[in-house]
């Protein structure tokens, strides 16, 4: 499995940007996949997951609102639009996978095989 980050980038507070996780082929349709980041001096934080047939999405509290995941098996890509950005929003944004992921470990690092080189997330205030 591999997963490819891109979509970061600087921007100004209350701007948007999209991510987008590129993955190997059949890997959006057979795992539950997941955006998690980590700021300057702080730990890996699970930001927003979706089921492996997109049924359900979850979101970390600080993002509800202003974050939605989605995705395209099809293309085997999955989304992460972010709006109304903030400045403690600055992170490097990876996306993981995992194949038994269940609602009760949605963000859980642990839960999650697979990892995305990351993509830096900046906003400025």
């Amino acid at each position: 499995v591999q997963l490819q980050a891109s979509g970061g980038g600087l921007v100004q507070a209350g701007g948007s940007l999209r991510l987008s996780c590129a993955a190997s082929a059949r890997t959006v349709s057979n795992n539950g996949m997941a955006w998690f980041r980590q700021g300057p001096g702080k730990e890996r934080e699970f930001v927003a997951g979706i089921s492996w047939n997109g049924g359900r999405s979850s979101y970390a509290d600080s993002v509800k609102g202003r974050f939605t995941i989605a995705r395209d098996g099809a293309k085997n890509t999955v989304y992460l639009q972010m709006n109304s950005l903030k400045p403690e929003d600055t992170a490097v944004y990876y996306c993981a996978a995992g194949p038994s992921v269940i609602r009760s470990s949605v963000a859980t690092r642990s839960a999650y095989y697979y990892w995305g080189q990351g993509t830096q997330v900046t906003v400025s205030s």
